[in-house]
């Protein structure tokens, strides 16, 4: 038998060198399923529901051909889920994904709705299809939100907690903002008319007397697709488009979408978002509050996916992550509260006046002392002008002749036979007449 060349074994080698592993095939194929497929809704029928007490609920989605595994991460948390039971119908919200440790195809359940919303459901396809034809969804003709608003309307319940999150935050970031509430239903039949009608009148201020808006947020908290359907009707999208106002969409939760956001000049996630995105706030604050959202995200998004084991190591991988951050946060803003402190203008006052009564003290001091030597050398003069002056020679027992005008005598030839003289002594005078 002829030797197979040398060439031949090393392509072999080189073959079989390359080939993959288990866990790499599973993640190439989790990779390009996560990537390809995404998130998406599917509709069937719920089969083998199993609730575990750490709170994650696993089941499978069926119908007349196929079925699929499906996880829902802290139940009790998801929208719908409390319907749950084995034979339902029900429509889910959901990540495709694999399972790495059994290579195994699943869902990842975010949102979850009961059967009979199908009609609704066709109801917003076709409106969107309609809309889109007629240009209402082109960028072209959104129009750019003010930079600096001063007046925002607010389309919304004046009950529900939306109202309360937007005032907070426009109170918070930026406490100049002058908030307008049109107060609506949001909830209910005939509601469409009232958002349009509310739209259409802070449209015109001049009209019905309202003040002039920068900016309107038209929305409200969440809710099933039934309870937010006021935002998928026709009216409101029409009155949206027609707004000369810019208008932010702000309808339920991130994952929830109407037909009033594909309008909308922007789409909020919610009305809390709605709030932050409608005015500016510090770039080096939003970036690092960003930075901060996604890192947990990322760290969430994956301590839910990994199997149940690893979660307890996961959690507290992200609190010390967390301890950590707000640890550095604190510190920060106690740096800043000193520095703030230091340069208030009532500490700087205090500083001065501090220094004023310094000042005040070392000037006494120095007209105390001055004044304490010019009295002693007072005293010394006064003292030189007793010793040295008349008063001391005449306790010495001296005296002074005067001519009666009061005239010193300075010799004894200036007196004359009968002259009256004065004597002066220390205690007075003697009258005396030269003989």
């Amino acid at each position: 038998m002829d030797a197979l060349p040398v060439d031949l074994f090393s392509d072999i080698s080189a073959k079989e060198s390359k080939a993959l592993s288990v866990t790499q095939l599973v993640r190439k194929m989790k990779r390009a399923i996560e990537s390809g497929v995404g998130k998406l809704w599917i509709e069937g029928e719920v089969s083998n529901l199993k609730m575990q007490a750490s709170g994650h609920w696993y089941f499978s989605l069926k119908d007349d051909g196929s079925q699929i595994q499906c996880a829902i991460f802290n139940a009790r948390r998801k929208e719908g889920s409390e319907a749950l039971e084995d034979g339902l119908k029900v429509k889910i919200f959901a990540d495709a994904t694999i399972y790495e440790p059994r290579g195994q195809l699943q869902l990842i359940v975010e949102k979850i709705e009961t059967s009979g919303l199908g009609d609704l459901q066709a109801r917003f396809e076709a409106l969107k299809r309609e809309l889109l034809a007629e240009g209402l969804f082109d960028p072209s003709r959104k129009i750019a939100l003010p930079v600096f608003p001063r007046t925002i309307g607010i389309v919304t319940s004046p009950t529900g907690a939306a109202i309360q999150d937007i005032l907070n935050i426009l109170n918070r970031r930026a406490p100049w903002v002058q908030p307008v509430l049109f107060p609506v239903r949001v909830q209910g039949k005939g509601v469409e008319h009232e958002i349009a009608n509310a739209i259409q009148k802070l449209n015109q201020p001049k009209t019905y007397d309202y003040p002039s808006c920068d900016l309107l947020i038209v929305g409200r908290g969440g809710g099933s697709l039934e309870d937010l359907w006021a935002f998928n009707e026709e009216v409101v999208a029409r009155a949206i488009a027609a707004s000369n106002i810019p208008i932010i969409s702000a309808v339920g939760h991130e994952i929830d979408f109407t037909i009033a956001d594909f309008v909308a000049d922007l789409r909020a996630p919610t009305p809390s978002a709605a709030a932050e995105l409608a005015v500016p706030d510090a770039a080096e604050l939003k970036s690092v509050l960003n930075n901060s959202r996604k890192r947990i995200t990322r760290s969430l998004t994956h301590a839910l996916r990994e199997p149940t084991q690893r979660i307890d190591q996961l959690r507290e991988s992200l609190l010390l992550l967390a301890e950590s951050s707000l640890l550095a946060r604190k510190q920060h803003y106690r740096e800043l509260l000193i520095k703030h402190d230091n340069l208030h203008p009532r500490r700087i006052l205090d500083r001065r006046m501090a220094k004023t009564l310094e000042l005040q003290r070392s000037l006494t001091q120095l007209v105390q002392r001055q004044l304490l030597d010019r009295t002693l050398k007072l005293e010394n003069l006064q003292s030189m002008i007793r010793t040295l002056g008349p008063e001391s020679a005449f306790k010495r027992g001296f005296s002074i002749a005067m001519y009666e005008d009061g005239k010193i005598i300075r010799s004894s030839k200036e007196v004359k036979p009968g002259m009256r003289l004065r004597t002066k002594l220390i205690d007075g005078e003697i009258s005396s007449t030269i003989p």
